[in-house]
């Protein structure tokens, strides 16, 4: 089967990768472009290309997820150190007769206060 020949333009960045690919594969630049536009088509008329997308796009919302967990973590630690700190601080300028169970009783009482205001200014 035989198919009029049509001149295909790349662009610099297109033309790289094309170059790139062919000669990891062993390829001449030409024979890697028929096999792009070969798997583009197939991927067109199957609709690889959107399962892959979406597959792809879970995999990333799923990685930002963690990572947000992660940093969600990190910040509520470092909130109730930020927390205790005040505490501590405002006892020794108080005076600092007061115990550590009152001053970290103190600390989480900030903290709490803290975390429902953040809660309050997403809504």
């Amino acid at each position: 089967m035989s198919a009029r020949v049509q001149t295909v333009r790349l662009n610099p960045s297109q033309y790289r990768v094309l170059a790139e690919f062919a000669q990891r594969r062993g390829l001449s630049q030409y024979a890697m472009l028929g096999r792009v536009v070969e798997e583009g088509l197939l991927a067109l008329i199957h609709g690889a290309d959107r399962e892959t997308d979406l597959a792809e796009m879970a995999r990333v919302i799923g990685s930002i997820s963690e990572r947000l967990a992660d940093a969600e973590r990190v910040l509520d630690r470092t909130l109730f150190t930020a927390c205790a700190a005040y505490a501590y601080a405002r006892s020794s300028a108080l005076g600092g007769r007061t115990s550590d169970e009152a001053i970290a009783a103190e600390a989480r009482a900030a903290f709490e206060r803290q975390r429902k205001l953040a809660e309050e200014s997403e809504r």
